[in-house]
């Protein structure tokens, strides 16, 4: 196959793009000619043509700029399959990881102060967006949607109802598993100044709003008359406010399978994320997982198996419950997961929607 796949911005070095660099080595391992259309990309991928696509512009243009010129320089060859990881014009495979951005306007408004909320979603770039996303939503100019969730798949027949379900294919997101079975515990807790007596909670992630940190540093704000409890928070956010002394910022990391071999527990607690690759990661650890049920990773969680989901981030009485629950467990060896979660898989299962895309 002659396959083109849209990214606004690659990097062969990005941990974000792990998902994107292995799809591409395995489309090239497979002989397929490879052509990748891109704003910027920082490195090479072996058998891979890269195409810059200049758009442009105001934050609330270049998304729709992007679109514009991207669906010009397509014209300009003959693709067997168009695999689109941005909300574009026209694709064969549409890959929703993120989500839908009026659904993530949705939980914004749900839960931000209540002055804030007839202002939100307002401006022009969310305008924008919203315009490019029910159009890539038109069964017309897509023939099939990957989501990474069921969660995503019941918000797309919500919102767009007209496009087919059965052109839908939930493929969850993957990571690389023995990179976060291979780190000693001890090395890693004497990194971030831990002792062994220490029951160790975990966030990983950038985005204060979304990713729930603030109802974190609350929870362990009133906890710090207990001696043993702390909070490992892996973050490039800045951070706002008086940060509880239970709590240690890493800074970001490039090596985060540390602090995963560090904690005993991740708390995660998002108002939305369509799949977040951390709970994976920690789960590819063998930590259990606390998390949101506006997190499509919660679909990976087993109560009181392999974590917990809370149904509000804002419970911290459930939050503190669950955080019990799991201190009292104690070193019971690592949690299991039914659902995969290697990237193999994940990669595999991209191939052969592409394949389906391409025959049709």
């Amino acid at each position: 196959m002659k396959i083109a796949l849209i990214r606004r911005q690659f990097s062969a070095t990005g941990g974000a793009e792990l998902y994107v660099q292995r799809l591409l080595s395995a489309l090239a391992a497979a002989g397929h000619a490879t052509h990748l259309f891109a704003e910027k990309w920082a490195g090479q991928a072996d058998g891979v043509r890269f195409h810059i696509v200049t758009a442009d512009g105001s934050r609330a243009e270049r998304p729709t700029r992007f679109a514009a010129a991207v669906d010009g320089a397509l014209q300009q060859e003959k693709f067997d399959c168009v695999f689109s990881l941005e909300r574009t014009l026209r694709q064969d495979v549409y890959r929703a990881g993120d989500g839908l951005h009026r659904v993530w306007l949705e939980r914004r408004r749900q839960f931000a102060p209540w002055w804030k909320r007839p202002l939100l979603g307002r401006g022009a770039f969310h305008r924008n967006m919203l315009a490019l996303e029910a159009r890539t939503f038109d069964p017309a100019n897509t023939r099939h949607v990957i989501v990474n969730s069921e969660m995503v798949r019941g918000e797309i027949a919500l919102h767009f109802p007209a496009f087919p379900q059965d052109r839908i294919h939930t493929i969850r997101n993957g990571v690389e598993v023995n990179r976060f079975k291979c780190v000693s515990r001890a090395m890693a807790r004497q990194r971030f100044g831990l002792n062994e007596q220490d029951f160790v909670l975990v966030f990983v992630g950038s985005g204060w709003e979304r990713k729930g940190l603030p109802w974190l540093l609350q929870f362990m704000a009133g906890r710090t008359d207990d001696p043993r409890l702390k909070l490992l928070v892996a973050t490039r956010d800045r951070m706002r406010g008086k940060i509880p002394p239970n709590v240690i910022l890493t800074g970001p990391l490039s090596d985060v399978e540390a602090a995963y071999a560090a904690a005993d527990l991740l708390t995660f607690l998002p108002i939305y994320e369509p799949c977040s690759n951390v709970v994976s990661e920690a789960l590819a650890t063998g930590i259990p997982v606390i998390t949101t049920a506006f997190n499509g990773a919660s679909e990976l969680i087993e109560p009181a198996i392999n974590g917990h989901v809370l149904d509000d981030p804002r419970d911290l009485a459930t939050l503190g419950m669950c955080v019990n629950h799991w201190r009292a467990c104690g070193a019971n060896g690592p949690v299991k997961t039914s659902l995969p979660i290697d990237l193999e898989t994940n990669v595999r299962h991209t191939l052969r929607v592409l394949e389906l895309a391409s025959a049709a």
